[in-house]
């Protein structure tokens, strides 16, 4: 019996032993919920653009606004309706671009809905923190073309690519004719400021990792392996890993695709090129509409650069919709490599800036009205889809 007494007393402590330590790991789990609930992509991303807005008033505090202000009222209206006009432009040319990337993939869509997509799109990521809004693209080619959401991110993935090789062929142009022109003092002390030093250094890594992407893809291409058989062999007999796989092979062909035809990279490299030369003559308008007084091979070099430099130092997520990265990188440079006052650069930052922003957003606004959509809708597939293929993606391109 006293045995029978201990075992009890016994069973109670392992008892309350195990609810104890069940507790103390729910308490752990909870706790890490609760981290990964606080560090949302979305608060991060908040946060980096308050950081960012932060340093950049703690930068430029001992520029007067107000005179960034008279510089904006007393701008040149005529360049500055030239600028908006430029860059209107520039948003065809991005549709035909898209349509010549899915085309590459044997994937079918006219100019004007490749267009209103990349509106979209480009308005959600102003809204939507890391650039998360380009799902909407995908969402959008499903619907109104039927390109299968793995054609989609793959021809998103295609188009960043060029988009940033671009920009850095552009900035490493600009910085040879600089040197070579005999300014590489003036390019050094240019980037020797806190915010030039930081953007070019954000501008160097996003050009190394585009290069490495872009070989990477390039030579996986033109090999010829069975890596795709033998990760099948690893997951088979297990559905979910199988389907994502899946997933991710369709994705890598897709991309593999458009990297085996040269006539349809030139075609896409062509596309962006003009695309980005044109990105670079609004900014160049602005700063003329500004009244900086600068030659023109001046205005073509720097412009060039200072575009080119914030857009890449934009890349990283660090805050909403670019804002701030882009005004500190564009106003280093021009101050460090021109007579221009910092007000004057500020202003033409800032002006090109919302101004690219704005036409952005009426362009988004409208092709959300044609195109019938809401931004705030998820991404669905169709059931009938789903149960045929066993895949979100639904039907797979023919």
């Amino acid at each position: 019996m006293g045995l029978n007494i201990w075992a009890r007393e016994n069973s109670n402590v392992n008892d309350e032993g195990e609810r104890s330590d069940s507790r103390e790991g729910n308490d752990g789990g909870s706790s890490s919920r609760g981290i990964a609930a606080v560090l949302t992509r979305r608060r991060l991303t908040v946060a980096g653009t308050a950081l960012v807005l932060l340093g950049l008033i703690i930068a430029l505090r001992e520029i007067d606004v107000r005179t960034v202000v008279a510089e904006v009222s007393s701008a040149d209206p005529w360049l500055l309706g030239a600028a908006v006009t430029v860059y209107t432009v520039s948003w065809p040319l991005r549709g035909r671009r898209y349509r010549d990337v899915l085309a590459a993939m044997d994937q079918r869509s006219d100019t004007a809905v490749a267009t209103a997509a990349v509106f979209v799109s480009q308005t959600a990521n102003l809204a939507i923190p890391a650039r998360a809004g380009d799902a909407v693209r995908a969402h959008v080619m499903r619907t109104r073309r039927d390109v299968p959401y793995a054609a989609g991110f793959a021809s998103l993935a295609v188009e960043r690519v060029f988009d940033l090789a671009t920009i850095a062929v552009l900035a490493g142009l600009a910085i040879a004719w600089l040197a070579l022109g005999g300014t590489a003092g003036a390019l050094e002390t240019a980037f020797s400021g806190d915010g030039a030093r930081t953007a070019a250094l954000a501008a160097a890594v996003v050009s190394a990792t585009t290069a490495g992407v872009g070989l990477a893809v390039v030579t996986s291409a033109r090999a010829d392996h069975e890596l795709g058989a033998r990760l099948r062999g690893v997951v088979a007999g297990r559905p979910r890993p199988a389907g994502a796989l899946e997933t991710a092979l369709r994705f890598a062909t897709d991309v593999q695709t458009v990297a085996r035809q040269p006539r349809a990279l030139g075609r896409i490299g062509a596309g962006s090129l003009l695309v980005w030369s044109l990105d670079v003559l609004t900014a160049i308008l602005v700063l003329a509409a500004l009244g900086s007084g600068l030659a023109f091979a001046t205005l073509l070099t720097v412009g060039t650069l200072a575009v080119s430099v914030g857009n890449l130092a934009k890349v990283l997520p660090l805050s909403q919709g670019g804002v701030g990265l882009y005004e500190a990188a564009f106003t280093a440079l021009v101050v460090g490599l021109t007579p221009v006052g910092a007000s004057t650069a500020l202003a033409a930052a800032v002006v090109d800036h919302a101004l690219k922003n704005g036409v952005t957003l009426a362009g988004g606004a409208g092709s959300v009205a044609a195109l019938g959509i809401s931004l705030s809708d998820e991404p669905e597939s169709t059931p009938d889809a789903t149960r045929e293929t066993g895949s979100l993606l639904g039907q797979p391109k023919k």
